[in-house]
């Protein structure tokens, strides 16, 4: 019989990784949320493209959805990758929204579509 003894050891878990209480290991967790910031990096790339191609301005409507969060990196971070709207492909409106959402960015998704529907009446125009 095996007795642990508290702050010892014992063979068996020597070389087991760290577990959380769950079962996930601690590098199944860093490779989790380094995955979804990277997904969240390409959804803030698609929202920046996306006002770029219709001659808005990111950081106004990512202000006017979140006035509390004036100063996001992440978006400056995404405003250095954009490319000239003559230069990038579209981006359908469906596409941003849909990517918005699964995020929960709800806010952000509001005034998206609010820009949309203006975007809609001056072509019309």
């Amino acid at each position: 019989m095996l007795r642990l003894e508290c702050g010892r050891r014992s063979r068996y878990n020597e070389a087991r990784p760290y577990v959380r209480s769950d079962g996930m290991s601690k590098e199944m967790e860093d490779f989790i949320v380094q995955s979804y910031q990277k997904e969240e990096n390409m959804m803030i790339l698609v929202f920046a493209q996306w006002c770029i191609n219709h001659d808005l301005d990111p950081e106004a409507l990512y202000l006017e959805a979140y006035p509390d969060q004036a100063k996001n990196q992440a978006l400056r971070d995404a405003l250095a990758l954009t490319v000239p709207k003559e230069e990038a492909g579209e981006v359908p409106d469906e596409t941003l929204l849909g990517v918005l959402s699964l995020f929960g960015n709800d806010d952000l998704a509001f005034v998206v579509t609010q820009e949309i529907a203006r975007l809609g009446k001056q072509k019309k125009q």
